[in-house]
């Protein structure tokens, strides 16, 4: 005898029936990509109404920012380095965390980022923006760069672009290569990077 799935309970505070929903919209966003996911998806997979679900959110875009915003604030909480050691380990170990989060949210790392997703909105390029800025400041910070010079400061946003763009590419081309060499790999192109900006600066 197979048993029934368990409802939704009928009775809970706003935020965790708005974080149930958005949870839901998390799980569904592990199998399809969001911009594939509707209401009717989010409603089925929470076992609640649509006229509960628009008690909360005005639509499947308002939701995909605050599903996409979950996301985001896991990057920046998590991310961060410790002061210990060398700083090229250091670096390998906030590239383990960023690759570890956007491996498990793969779909809608990509709907994100990717040029042209129906996802991108202002508020979405906001989000984003908020993880480059997070990992320039604890770039200078950690790097003993309080107040970086133009070249230095384009030096860092542009391996922070460079990232973003690797680990794309990364999730697209399946997973190739090794998440240990594209880790190892992106510590070498920000020390590469800062050698050439060094010697302009010299």
């Amino acid at each position: 005898m197979t048993s029934s799935p368990a409802r939704s309970p009928r009775r809970m505070t706003p935020q965790a029936r708005r974080a149930q929903l958005v949870s839901a919209a998390l799980d569904l966003y592990g199998r399809l990509s969001p911009e594939d996911v509707g209401v009717e998806d989010v409603t089925r997979a929470a076992d609640v109404s649509r006229a509960l679900f628009y008690r909360y959110f005005s639509g499947v875009e308002e939701l995909q920012v605050a599903a996409l915003g979950t996301i985001v604030d896991e990057l920046v909480s998590r991310i961060a380095l410790s002061g210990d050691g060398p700083l090229n380990a250091q670096l390998a170990a906030v590239l383990d965390v960023f690759l570890d989060v956007v491996e498990r949210h793969a779909r809608a790392y990509v709907a994100l980022l990717r040029s042209g997703s129906v996802v991108s909105t202002g508020a979405t390029d906001a989000l984003v923006d908020g993880v480059r800025d997070h990992m320039v400041d604890l770039l200078c910070v950690r790097g003993g760069v309080p107040d970086p010079t133009p070249l230095q400061l384009m030096t860092l946003r542009g391996w922070v672009a460079l990232v973003e763009g690797s680990a794309l590419s990364w999730l697209e081309a399946g997973r190739e290569p090794d998440r240990g060499e594209l880790r190892d790999w992106l510590v070498e192109q920000l020390f590469a990077m800062l050698a050439v900006t060094l010697g302009r600066s010299s």
